[in-house]
C-alpha cells in the first residue's frame, strides 16, 4: 500500500504561530484581571458579566469581531483562532459574552450579511466591540434541531413569543431573533431594551442565562426564508464546535491544578499524589484530556475549512465527533478535582465548583452527547441501535 502525503496547505491539529501567539495575550489579560479570587468575588454581585475585562479583550485584543470577515470590520480570523480564544476563557471561567455575542451571534450575522446588506451595520459595530448581541435561542438549542418557533412575526413586522435560557441576553445591547412569520422563517435585530429579560439563577454562575420574552416588540428584518434557515444553522454549529474547546480549556485547568495540589498534599507522611492508585486516575484523565484536545482541535480545523458542500459535511461530523467526547470528559475532570482536593474542593472559596458548574451546564448546551451521538450516527449511515 502506497502511503498517502498530506498537501502542504491542509491544516493540521497543531498550533500555529498566530494562534501561539493569540493564546500568550488572552492568557496574560486572564492572569491580570481574571484570577478565581476575582472570578469569585465577580459572580457575588449582580452584574451580567466583567465589562471592564469584555472592553480590555472584546475592543483592545479585537475579539469581538475575531470571527467577522475583515470587509465587514472583523479581524477576519478563522474558526482555529476562536478555539484557541475559548480554551483559555475556558480555562478561567471567565466572566465575558464570547460565546453569545462574537460566536453565535456574530456567526449568524455574518450568514446573513452573505446574502444581503441588512445585517452589515450591525456587524461592524459588533466586530468594533461598540455593542454587544445575544442570539436568542436556547443555550440547550442544536444543530440539525430545525428553526425554532418561539416567537412570532406580524405583517406589521412586530415580533411577540417567549425564548427560555438565552445565553448572554442579559448585559446585551440587540437580540438577534428567529422568529416565524406569514412569510415564513425570519431573522430580526431587536434593541434589548424592547425586550423583557428575566434572570432566573442559572447553575453557571459565570454564564447567566435569561429568559427573553417579546411583546410587539419592533424588529428590523436581516434575513428570510433560507438565507435565515442556514445563517441560524451555521450559527449552532459553529457555536457546538466551538464549545468543545471551551470544555478542554476547563477539564485542563482541572487536570493541572488537581496533579499540582497532589504534588504539595501530604498524607501519612507520605506527598498524596505518590500513591498509585491516584497516579492510575489521573493518568487515565490525563489520557482522555489528550483525546479531547485533538476531537477540538479537529472540529475547530474542520469548521475553518468549510467552504464546499462536502467541507460542510466533514465539519457536521467533526463536530458531533467533538461534542459527543468533550462534554463527558469535561465534566469527568472538574469531579476529579473536586474529589482530590479533598475538603477543600467541596468549599465556596475553592474554584473548583465552578469548573464543575461550567461544566455540567455546557454538556447540555447546543446539545447533549447523546443529541450528538445520535446525529453523528445518521451522519456517518450507522444503524439504529437496537
Amino acid at each position: 500500500m502506497t502511503a498517502t502525503t498530506p498537501s502542504p496547505a491542509a491544516p493540521g491539529l497543531l498550533y500555529s504561530d498566530v494562534e501561539d501567539d493569540l493564546r500568550a495575550a488572552v492568557r496574560a489579560v486572564l492572569a491580570d484581571r481574571c484570577g478565581p479570587a476575582a472570578v469569585l468575588g465577580w459572580i457575588e454581585t449582580d452584574e451580567p458579566y466583567d465589562p471592564a475585562l469584555w472592553r480590555v479583550l472584546g475592543g483592545e485584543l479585537g475579539l469581538a469581531g475575531l470571527l467577522v470577515p475583515e470587509e465587514y470590520g472583523g479581524q477576519g480570523g478563522t474558526a482555529r483562532e476562536a478555539a484557541v480564544v475559548l480554551e483559555e476563557l475556558g480555562g478561567a471561567v471567565a466572566p465575558v459574552p464570547f460565546l453569545g455575542s462574537a460566536v453565535l451571534a456574530a456567526s449568524a450575522l455574518v450568514g446573513c450579511a452573505e446574502a444581503g446588506d441588512a445585517a452589515v451595520p450591525l456587524l461592524g459595530r459588533l466586530a468594533a466591540g461598540e455593542v454587544t448581541a445575544a442570539l436568542a435561542v436556547p443555550l440547550s438549542a442544536a444543530p440539525g434541531g430545525g428553526f425554532p418557533a418561539g416567537v412570532r412575526v406580524d405583517t406589521a413586522g412586530r415580533l411577540s413569543g417567549r425564548v427560555t435560557s438565552v445565553a448572554d441576553a442579559v448585559g446585551a445591547d440587540v437580540l438577534v431573533v428567529p422568529a416565524d412569520g406569514p412569510d415564513g422563517p425570519a431573522l430580526h435585530e431587536v434593541a434589548a431594551e424592547s425586550a423583557v429579560l428575566r434572570r432566573p439563577v442559572s447553575l453557571d454562575l459565570t454564564r447567566p442565562l435569561t429568559d427573553v420574552t417579546l411583546e410587539g416588540a419592533p424588529g428590523r428584518l436581516l434575513a428570510a426564508g433560507e438565507t435565515a434557515r442556514a445563517a441560524l444553522e451555521r450559527a449552532l454549529l459553529t457555536g457546538a464546535g466551538l464549545l468543545a474547546s471551551e470544555q478542554l480549556g476547563a477539564a485542563q485547568w482541572c487536570l493541572d491544578e488537581t496533579v499540582g495540589y497532589l504534588k504539595q498534599r501530604h498524607q501519612f507522611g507520605r506527598v498524596v499524589g505518590s500513591f498509585q492508585a491516584l497516579k492510575h486516575r489521573l493518568a487515565d484523565l490525563w489520557l482522555e484530556v489528550v483525546s479531547a484536545r485533538a476531537a477540538a482541535r479537529g472540529a475547530a480545523a474542520a469548521l475553518a475549512s468549510w467552504r464546499s458542500p462536502q467541507e460542510r459535511a466533514e465539519a457536521e461530523i467533526a463536530v458531533a465527533v467533538a461534542q459527543a467526547y468533550v462534554s463527558p470528559v469535561a465534566v469527568r475532570a472538574a469531579e476529579e478535582a473536586v474529589q482530590l482536593h479533598g475538603g477543600i474542593g467541596m468549599t465556596w472559596e475553592h474554584p473548583a465548583h465552578l469548573y464543575l458548574k461550567r461544566a455540567k451546564a455546557d454538556e447540555i448546551a447546543l446539545g447533549s452527547p447523546g443529541h450528538h451521538r445520535r446525529r453523528l450516527a445518521a451522519l456517518v449511515d450507522l444503524p439504529p441501535a437496537p
